[in-house]
């Protein structure tokens, strides 16, 4: 008589990714488009806030999830770090802090203080080590460079939109600074690999939308630090704008792909736009920007709960957390 091997089970913690945080970043990003729009139609502050709290558990869960990784299985992590792909994804972290941050703003100031400066510390350290890590000794090939890659060094500009209201205006035009030089560089990087090399594999196909984040979130935080509407903001909104439109075309066959966690890079660069349409509106009294805050909100809404809804089955079923 012979038996046959039961596989191991898969420890669901040591293969839970960094990616996860894409999730925050969404949620911050519904939370500050729900707080936009609640200016805009003079509403009350009960769902936005509902929002926070939510986005607030959520980032709690995920960070002890993730630590406990970094502690049981810090090769895991460490693999991670190393993945030429998921390396982009680390400094989710920190946007999702510092946008956690720029939410606080309107309830606890010093809250949102500290985690501001958590956060600020954090994308200095990350955007000089995963930079560094690209220009050394390292080399990666063109099949690993994806729209991702703007997380790491764009990620800067959001530093400003909290911190010049903080009072940190020079150090907020140094990561401003820093943002914009990587946007144009990393830019021109990411079209030329996706003209002239293959095209991206299917789950890395959402990243396409990450291209509207750079300068939706710059116009933000280039109002906050000039304080008024000029020809520079004006050109980031509507490169924004450009971007939309043209995700826009290759959203069908992105929707068309099966469920990965990387769908969730769908979810920021709209609530990113939305907000930017709503500032402008507020700041020109433009009623067609208005319209268009109000289609994308709606839009961002829908994607988020589609979004949550796939998440949440795809862990009762354990079809993530799997090694690759």
């Amino acid at each position: 008589m012979t038996t046959q091997a039961v596989p191991p089970t898969t420890n669901r913690l040591e293969h839970f990714p960094v990616t996860f945080f894409a999730v925050i970043m969404g949620m911050s990003g519904l939370t500050l488009a729900l707080h936009a729009a609640q200016h805009a139609f003079d509403l009350a502050d009960t769902i936005p806030l509902l929002g926070l709290l939510l986005t607030l558990v959520l980032f709690a869960a995920v960070s002890a999830l993730y630590i406990a990784k970094a502690i049981r299985y810090p090769a895991a992590v460490m693999g991670e770090w190393k993945h030429p792909v998921r390396l982009a994804f680390f400094p989710a972290i920190s946007v999702s802090i510092l946008l956690l941050a720029t939410a606080l703003l309107g309830y606890d100031r010093a809250i949102a203080h500290t985690l501001w400066l958590i956060g600020a510390l954090m994308q200095l350290v990350l955007t000089i080590a995963i930079v560094s890590g690209w220009i050394g000794s390292r080399s990666f090939l063109h099949a690993t460079l994806s729209p991702a890659w703007f997380i790491p060094a764009v990620g800067n500009v959001i530093v400003p939109i909290a911190g010049a209201q903080l009072g940190y205006i020079e150090l907020s035009w140094f990561f401003m600074s820093a943002g914009l030089l990587f946007w144009i560089i990393l830019l021109t990087l990411v079209i030329n690999r996706l003209i002239f090399h293959d095209p991206l594999p299917g789950k890395l196909q959402p990243t396409l939308v990450i291209l509207i984040a750079p300068p939706a979130v710059a116009f933000m935080a280039w109002l906050n630090l000039v304080g008024e509407l000029d020809a520079m903001a004006r050109m980031l909104i509507n490169a924004a704008y450009l971007f939309t439109l043209i995700v826009l075309v290759q959203l069908p066959a992105i929707l068309r792909l099966p469920f990965a966690m990387s769908f969730w890079a769908l979810s920021f660069p709209i609530a990113a736009v939305s907000i930017a349409s709503f500032r402008y509106s507020a700041e020109t009294g433009s009623q067609p920007h208005l319209w268009i805050a109000l289609t994308l909100l709606i839009a961002l809404i829908v994607t988020i709960a589609a979004l949550l809804g796939r998440t949440l089955k795809a862990i009762v079923n354990g079809t993530i957390c799997l090694p690759e």
